[in-house]
């Protein structure tokens, strides 16, 4: 049977609102890298530059950003302390940091935990091993879920229509050579991490790092995060990740058993299809 005709591509996006173009700069300002300059954020989110100042100055007055130096601007003391507030009375993130911590220390990993925002891995907290080398995240860093481990995890226990809608939803950008973006080729990384109960980033999201994660679910079964550990490939090698793959996946578990969560049950991919079973 055919496929209906989405005739909604080609109708013109809505246009942006004021508080639309207010979420956006308050995004660009948290950036890594600030503080930064106006025109900087101008160019990150598309707004013309009087724009930009304008909300700049408004949200300057409600304490969410601060003039730095320069004509730069950085993250205010309100939306620090908002943030501070909301992640105090975070319940999976107050079980997730012990968790971070113990497996840091068994595995000599940089360890994380993340959440889901629309087609977004967005990281919450990480446990970092004392190396030279630090890999390029920090709490509050976005990729998309097909790009990483834990997005990858995630993606695995999403009620099927849900996850087919996000890897159907049109073209999916590559950060790497390596990155994933066929959506069948997708499914299949979902298979396997049905299969094992963790999902494997190799070079996805950053050249030469390999990352394991694992879902952690709510009471009633629902996504809530994703646990994962993050190494240069020659330390968490294929080797490594047999090795370290149950960890997460028992660190996953404590995190979910905590929230009155139960192992989830990995839904396989429909090989005739393509789609989540």
């Amino acid at each position: 049977m055919s496929k209906a005709v989405n005739t909604r591509a080609s109708e013109p996006e809505p246009a942006k609102g004021p508080v639309d173009k207010a979420m956006e700069v308050l995004e660009a300002l948290v950036e890594t890298g600030g503080p930064h300059r106006l025109g900087e954020i101008a160019r990150r989110t598309g707004l013309t530059k009087p724009t930009v100042h304008r909300h700049l100055r408004t949200l300057a007055e409600y304490g969410f950003a601060q003039p730095a130096e320069g004509g730069s601007y950085r993250a205010g003391p309100r939306l620090l302390g908002l943030a501070a507030a909301a992640l105090h009375d975070s319940r999976d993130l107050a079980l997730a940091r012990p968790v971070l911590a113990d497996l840091r220390r068994r595995t000599g990993l940089l360890a994380q935990y993340a959440v889901r925002h629309a087609d977004d891995t967005v990281l919450l907290a990480q446990s970092e091993p004392v190396r030279e080398y630090r890999m390029y995240a920090r709490p509050g860093s976005r990729v998309p879920l097909h790009c990483s481990g834990m997005g990858l995890a995630m993606l695995s226990v999403l009620p099927p229509p849900e996850a087919d809608t996000l890897l159907e939803a049109g073209p999916l950008a590559a950060r790497t050579p390596h990155t994933p973006t066929d959506p069948a080729a997708i499914r299949t990384l979902l298979r396997e991490a049905a299969g094992v109960g963790y999902a494997v980033d190799d070079e996805y999201e950053e050249l030469d790092v390999r990352s394991v994660a694992a879902p952690v679910v709510d009471g009633e079964g629902r996504i809530v995060g994703a646990i994962g550990i993050s190494g240069l490939t020659f330390t968490l090698d294929e080797q490594s990740v047999e090795m370290f793959g149950p960890m997460v996946r028992a660190a996953a578990r404590t995190v979910s058993a905590g929230l009155g969560g139960t192992p989830p049950v990995f839904r396989v991919v429909d090989a005739e299809d393509g789609g989540l079973a």
